[in-house]
Protein backbone atom coordinates (compact mmCIF):
# COMPACT_ATOMS: atom_id res chain seq x y z
CA UNK A 1 0.00 0.00 0.00
CA UNK A 2 1.38 3.41 -0.95
CA UNK A 3 1.41 6.49 1.23
CA UNK A 4 -0.95 8.22 -1.19
CA UNK A 5 -3.50 5.42 -1.00
CA UNK A 6 -4.09 6.27 2.68
CA UNK A 7 -5.79 9.54 1.74
CA UNK A 8 -9.50 9.92 1.21
CA UNK A 9 -11.34 12.42 -0.98
CA UNK A 10 -13.16 15.21 0.87
CA UNK A 11 -16.79 14.43 1.50
CA UNK A 12 -17.81 15.67 4.95
CA UNK A 13 -17.20 18.70 7.18
CA UNK A 14 -14.22 19.03 9.49
CA UNK A 15 -14.16 17.10 12.73
CA UNK A 16 -14.79 18.74 16.10
CA UNK A 17 -12.15 21.25 17.17
CA UNK A 18 -12.57 20.32 20.83
CA UNK A 19 -11.71 16.62 20.66
CA UNK A 20 -8.26 15.28 21.54
CA UNK A 21 -6.37 14.43 18.33
CA UNK A 22 -5.54 10.92 19.62
CA UNK A 23 -7.28 8.91 22.34
CA UNK A 24 -6.41 5.24 22.86
CA UNK A 25 -7.96 2.91 25.43
CA UNK A 26 -7.05 -0.73 26.07
CA UNK A 27 -5.67 -1.16 22.56
CA UNK A 28 -4.37 -4.66 21.80
CA UNK A 29 -3.34 -6.47 18.65
CA UNK A 30 -2.66 -10.19 18.30
CA UNK A 31 -1.39 -11.62 15.02
CA UNK A 32 -1.85 -15.22 13.97
CA UNK A 33 1.29 -16.68 12.42
CA UNK A 34 2.60 -19.99 11.17
CA UNK A 35 1.60 -22.18 8.25
CA UNK A 36 -1.68 -23.18 9.90
CA UNK A 37 -2.10 -19.79 11.67
CA UNK A 38 -2.09 -21.72 14.93
CA UNK A 39 0.38 -19.49 16.77
CA UNK A 40 -0.20 -16.06 18.21
CA UNK A 41 2.04 -13.02 18.58
CA UNK A 42 0.84 -10.29 20.95
CA UNK A 43 2.20 -7.19 19.24
CA UNK A 44 0.36 -4.72 21.48
CA UNK A 45 -1.18 -5.24 24.90
CA UNK A 46 -3.65 -2.89 26.61
CA UNK A 47 -2.23 0.42 25.45
CA UNK A 48 -3.71 3.69 26.84
CA UNK A 49 -2.63 7.05 25.40
CA UNK A 50 -3.95 10.61 25.21
CA UNK A 51 -2.30 13.07 22.83
CA UNK A 52 -3.51 16.63 23.22
CA UNK A 53 -3.71 19.33 20.58
CA UNK A 54 -0.38 20.93 19.67
CA UNK A 55 1.79 18.30 21.37
CA UNK A 56 4.78 16.54 19.88
CA UNK A 57 4.35 13.04 21.25
CA UNK A 58 7.00 10.35 20.88
CA UNK A 59 6.66 6.59 20.95
CA UNK A 60 10.04 5.25 21.99
CA UNK A 61 11.08 1.63 21.97
CA UNK A 62 13.27 -1.03 20.36
CA UNK A 63 12.37 -2.76 17.14
CA UNK A 64 9.34 -4.95 17.71
CA UNK A 65 8.10 -2.98 20.74
CA UNK A 66 4.70 -2.22 19.20
CA UNK A 67 5.34 1.31 17.90
CA UNK A 68 4.53 0.66 14.25
CA UNK A 69 1.57 -1.53 15.20
CA UNK A 70 0.13 1.41 17.14
CA UNK A 71 0.55 3.65 14.11
CA UNK A 72 -1.07 1.08 11.79
CA UNK A 73 -4.05 0.74 14.11
CA UNK A 74 -4.50 4.51 14.19
CA UNK A 75 -4.31 4.72 10.41
CA UNK A 76 -6.75 1.86 9.87
CA UNK A 77 -4.18 -0.37 8.19
CA UNK A 78 -4.93 -3.21 10.63
CA UNK A 79 -7.85 -3.94 12.96
CA UNK A 80 -7.53 -4.03 16.73
CA UNK A 81 -8.06 -7.29 18.58
CA UNK A 82 -9.34 -5.33 21.58
CA UNK A 83 -9.74 -1.73 22.68
CA UNK A 84 -10.43 1.51 20.88
CA UNK A 85 -8.46 4.17 19.03
CA UNK A 86 -10.05 7.53 18.17
CA UNK A 87 -8.81 10.46 16.10
CA UNK A 88 -10.45 13.77 17.01
CA UNK A 89 -13.06 11.80 18.93
CA UNK A 90 -14.14 9.65 15.98
CA UNK A 91 -13.22 6.42 14.22
CA UNK A 92 -10.07 6.62 12.07
CA UNK A 93 -12.05 4.97 9.26
CA UNK A 94 -14.23 8.03 8.62
CA UNK A 95 -13.11 9.94 5.49
CA UNK A 96 -13.49 13.41 6.98
CA UNK A 97 -11.28 12.33 9.91
CA UNK A 98 -8.55 10.91 7.72
CA UNK A 99 -8.55 14.13 5.69
CA UNK A 100 -7.12 15.88 8.76
CA UNK A 101 -4.13 13.51 9.04
CA UNK A 102 -0.79 13.53 7.25
CA UNK A 103 0.94 10.16 7.33
CA UNK A 104 4.56 9.17 6.69
CA UNK A 105 4.90 5.35 6.81
CA UNK A 106 8.10 3.67 7.95
CA UNK A 107 8.98 2.30 4.50
CA UNK A 108 7.09 4.47 2.02
CA UNK A 109 6.37 2.87 -1.34
CA UNK A 110 5.90 5.58 -3.95
CA UNK A 111 4.93 5.31 -7.63
CA UNK A 112 8.39 4.98 -9.15
CA UNK A 113 7.42 6.00 -12.67
CA UNK A 114 6.23 9.42 -11.44
CA UNK A 115 8.50 12.33 -10.65
CA UNK A 116 8.58 13.64 -7.10
CA UNK A 117 6.56 16.67 -8.16
CA UNK A 118 3.95 14.51 -9.90
CA UNK A 119 3.58 12.28 -6.87
CA UNK A 120 3.10 15.15 -4.42
CA UNK A 121 0.68 16.80 -6.87
CA UNK A 122 -1.29 13.55 -7.05
CA UNK A 123 -1.44 13.46 -3.24
CA UNK A 124 -2.78 17.01 -3.21
CA UNK A 125 -5.47 16.16 -5.75
CA UNK A 126 -6.59 13.19 -3.65
CA UNK A 127 -7.05 15.65 -0.81
CA UNK A 128 -9.24 17.79 -3.08
CA UNK A 129 -6.71 20.52 -3.88
CA UNK A 130 -6.43 21.99 -7.36
CA UNK A 131 -5.33 24.92 -9.45
CA UNK A 132 -2.96 27.65 -8.30
CA UNK A 133 -3.37 26.73 -4.62
CA UNK A 134 -2.19 23.17 -5.31
CA UNK A 135 0.79 24.37 -7.40
CA UNK A 136 1.85 26.75 -4.63
CA UNK A 137 1.58 24.08 -1.95
CA UNK A 138 3.59 21.58 -4.01
CA UNK A 139 6.40 24.08 -4.48
CA UNK A 140 6.37 24.98 -0.79
CA UNK A 141 6.44 21.48 0.68
CA UNK A 142 9.05 20.24 -1.82
CA UNK A 143 11.24 23.17 -0.78
CA UNK A 144 10.65 22.51 2.92
CA UNK A 145 11.88 18.92 2.63
CA UNK A 146 14.83 19.81 0.41
CA UNK A 147 13.51 18.17 -2.76
CA UNK A 148 12.99 21.26 -4.93
CA UNK A 149 15.91 20.62 -7.28
CA UNK A 150 15.29 16.88 -7.68
CA UNK A 151 11.51 17.10 -7.96
CA UNK A 152 11.45 16.57 -11.72
CA UNK A 153 13.41 13.30 -11.60
CA UNK A 154 11.55 9.98 -11.61
CA UNK A 155 11.26 8.48 -8.15
CA UNK A 156 12.95 5.28 -9.33
CA UNK A 157 16.18 7.30 -9.48
CA UNK A 158 15.89 8.50 -5.88
CA UNK A 159 17.98 7.31 -2.95
CA UNK A 160 16.22 6.02 0.17
CA UNK A 161 16.61 9.39 1.84
CA UNK A 162 15.10 11.19 -1.16
CA UNK A 163 12.13 8.83 -1.12
CA UNK A 164 11.69 9.58 2.59
CA UNK A 165 11.71 13.33 1.94
CA UNK A 166 9.20 13.05 -0.90
CA UNK A 167 6.89 10.93 1.26
CA UNK A 168 7.11 13.59 3.96
CA UNK A 169 6.15 16.23 1.39
CA UNK A 170 2.94 14.33 0.56
CA UNK A 171 2.16 14.10 4.28
CA UNK A 172 2.41 17.90 4.55
CA UNK A 173 0.58 18.85 1.35
CA UNK A 174 -2.88 19.20 2.92
CA UNK A 175 -1.78 21.21 5.96
CA UNK A 176 -2.87 18.43 8.37
CA UNK A 177 -4.03 19.00 11.94
CA UNK A 178 -2.35 15.72 12.97
CA UNK A 179 0.96 14.53 11.53
CA UNK A 180 1.80 10.85 12.08
CA UNK A 181 5.42 9.91 11.39
CA UNK A 182 6.71 6.34 11.58
CA UNK A 183 10.52 6.36 11.93
CA UNK A 184 10.78 9.70 10.10
CA UNK A 185 14.60 9.92 10.17
CA UNK A 186 15.11 6.45 8.70
CA UNK A 187 17.49 6.58 5.76
CA UNK A 188 18.46 10.22 6.30
CA UNK A 189 22.01 11.50 6.64
CA UNK A 190 22.89 13.82 9.56
CA UNK A 191 21.90 16.91 7.55
CA UNK A 192 18.60 15.27 6.60
CA UNK A 193 17.91 14.34 10.23
CA UNK A 194 18.53 17.94 11.31
CA UNK A 195 16.20 19.15 8.57
CA UNK A 196 13.52 16.67 9.66
CA UNK A 197 13.78 17.99 13.22
CA UNK A 198 13.42 21.56 11.96
CA UNK A 199 10.30 20.62 9.99
CA UNK A 200 8.72 18.96 13.04
CA UNK A 201 9.45 22.03 15.17
CA UNK A 202 8.06 24.33 12.47
CA UNK A 203 4.85 22.26 12.32
CA UNK A 204 4.52 22.47 16.10
CA UNK A 205 4.78 26.27 15.84
CA UNK A 206 1.80 26.17 13.48
CA UNK A 207 -0.20 24.26 16.09
CA UNK A 208 0.00 20.87 14.37
CA UNK A 209 -0.20 17.83 16.65
CA UNK A 210 2.62 15.40 15.88
CA UNK A 211 2.91 11.73 16.79
CA UNK A 212 6.09 9.98 15.78
CA UNK A 213 7.73 6.73 16.71
CA UNK A 214 11.44 6.10 16.72
CA UNK A 215 14.24 4.22 18.43
CA UNK A 216 16.57 7.24 18.17
CA UNK A 217 16.61 8.63 21.69
CA UNK A 218 18.27 11.95 20.85
CA UNK A 219 15.39 12.83 18.51
CA UNK A 220 12.89 12.22 21.29
CA UNK A 221 14.84 14.32 23.80
CA UNK A 222 15.16 17.18 21.33
CA UNK A 223 11.58 17.28 20.06
CA UNK A 224 8.97 15.74 22.32
CA UNK A 225 6.61 17.30 24.82
CA UNK A 226 5.60 13.86 26.08
CA UNK A 227 6.95 10.35 25.59
CA UNK A 228 5.63 6.82 25.97
CA UNK A 229 8.19 4.02 26.25
CA UNK A 230 6.98 0.73 24.76
CA UNK A 231 8.65 -2.61 25.45
CA UNK A 232 7.26 -5.98 24.45
CA UNK A 233 3.96 -4.48 23.32
CA UNK A 234 3.32 -2.75 26.65
CA UNK A 235 3.64 0.84 27.81
CA UNK A 236 6.21 0.81 30.61
CA UNK A 237 6.75 4.58 31.09
CA UNK A 238 4.86 7.75 30.11
CA UNK A 239 5.30 11.44 30.81
CA UNK A 240 7.18 14.54 29.76
CA UNK A 241 10.90 14.17 29.13
CA UNK A 242 11.61 16.30 32.19
CA UNK A 243 9.29 14.23 34.39
CA UNK A 244 10.82 10.96 33.25
CA UNK A 245 14.44 11.96 33.76
CA UNK A 246 13.87 13.87 37.02
CA UNK A 247 11.81 11.12 38.68
CA UNK A 248 14.99 9.17 39.26
CA UNK A 249 16.89 9.84 42.53
CA UNK A 250 20.07 11.88 41.87
CA UNK A 251 23.36 10.04 41.41
CA UNK A 252 27.04 10.91 41.54
CA UNK A 253 29.82 9.72 39.22
CA UNK A 254 33.40 9.48 40.41
CA UNK A 255 36.68 8.31 38.92
CA UNK A 256 39.01 6.57 41.39
CA UNK A 257 42.73 5.72 41.19
CA UNK A 258 44.87 3.61 43.47
CA UNK A 259 42.28 0.98 44.34
CA UNK A 260 41.31 -1.97 42.12
CA UNK A 261 37.67 -2.65 41.28
CA UNK A 262 37.65 -5.77 43.47
CA UNK A 263 38.64 -3.77 46.56
CA UNK A 264 36.06 -1.08 45.83
CA UNK A 265 33.36 -3.74 45.51
CA UNK A 266 34.31 -5.05 48.95
CA UNK A 267 33.53 -1.73 50.66
CA UNK A 268 29.86 -2.66 51.08
CA UNK A 269 28.27 -0.06 48.78
CA UNK A 270 25.73 -0.77 46.07
CA UNK A 271 26.95 0.70 42.78
CA UNK A 272 24.64 1.71 39.99
CA UNK A 273 27.62 1.36 37.72
CA UNK A 274 31.19 0.14 38.27
CA UNK A 275 33.63 -0.07 35.38
CA UNK A 276 37.36 -0.78 35.26
CA UNK A 277 39.18 1.70 33.02
CA UNK A 278 42.88 1.94 32.19
CA UNK A 279 44.38 2.32 35.67
CA UNK A 280 41.16 3.87 36.98
CA UNK A 281 37.68 2.84 38.09
CA UNK A 282 34.51 4.74 37.20
CA UNK A 283 31.72 4.46 39.78
CA UNK A 284 28.13 5.71 39.91
CA UNK A 285 26.32 5.71 43.26
CA UNK A 286 23.15 7.25 44.73
CA UNK A 287 23.74 10.76 45.98
CA UNK A 288 23.15 9.70 49.60
CA UNK A 289 26.08 7.24 49.41
CA UNK A 290 28.55 9.61 47.75
CA UNK A 291 30.09 11.21 50.87
CA UNK A 292 30.61 8.03 52.91
CA UNK A 293 32.05 6.28 49.83
CA UNK A 294 34.50 9.12 49.23
CA UNK A 295 35.61 8.90 52.85
CA UNK A 296 36.03 5.11 52.62
CA UNK A 297 38.14 5.42 49.45
CA UNK A 298 40.43 8.05 51.00
CA UNK A 299 40.83 5.98 54.21
CA UNK A 300 42.10 3.06 52.10
CA UNK A 301 44.63 5.16 50.19
CA UNK A 302 42.62 5.75 47.03
CA UNK A 303 42.65 8.99 45.04
CA UNK A 304 39.63 10.74 43.57
CA UNK A 305 40.24 12.11 40.08
CA UNK A 306 36.76 13.44 39.43
CA UNK A 307 33.40 13.80 41.16
CA UNK A 308 30.34 15.13 39.35
CA UNK A 309 26.55 14.80 39.36
CA UNK A 310 25.37 12.06 37.01
CA UNK A 311 22.78 13.18 34.46
CA UNK A 312 20.02 10.59 34.22
CA UNK A 313 19.07 10.54 30.54
CA UNK A 314 16.21 9.16 28.52
CA UNK A 315 18.63 6.52 27.30
CA UNK A 316 19.19 5.35 30.89
CA UNK A 317 15.43 5.21 31.39
CA UNK A 318 15.01 3.25 28.20
CA UNK A 319 17.68 0.71 29.15
CA UNK A 320 16.17 0.30 32.61
CA UNK A 321 12.74 -0.27 31.08
CA UNK A 322 14.24 -2.93 28.82
CA UNK A 323 15.84 -4.61 31.81
CA UNK A 324 12.62 -4.54 33.83
CA UNK A 325 10.75 -6.08 30.91
CA UNK A 326 13.21 -8.97 30.77
CA UNK A 327 15.18 -7.62 27.84
CA UNK A 328 12.37 -8.15 25.36
CA UNK A 329 13.04 -6.57 22.00
CA UNK A 330 10.35 -8.34 20.08
CA UNK A 331 6.80 -7.55 21.03
CA UNK A 332 4.52 -10.22 22.31
CA UNK A 333 4.48 -13.82 23.34
CA UNK A 334 4.39 -16.72 20.98
CA UNK A 335 2.00 -19.43 22.05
Amino acid sequence: MTAASMMAAPAEPLVSEGSAPVRIRGLSKTYRVGFFLNKQVKALQGLDLDIMSGQVYGLLGPNGAGKSTTIKLLMGLVRASQGQALLFGESPDRPHVRRQVGFLPENPSLYEYLTGREFVTLAGRIFGLSGHDLDQRVERVLGEVGMGRASDLQIRRYSKGMVQRTALAQALISGPRLLVLDEPTSGLDPLGRRQMRDIILAEREKGTTILFCTHIISDVEALCDRVAVLVGGRRVQEGSVQELVSARAPSVEMVVQGLPLEQLQSLGFVYEQAQQLDGRVMLRVPDADAHPLLQAIINRGGRINRVQPARFSLEDLFLEAMKQAGGQTVGGEIQ
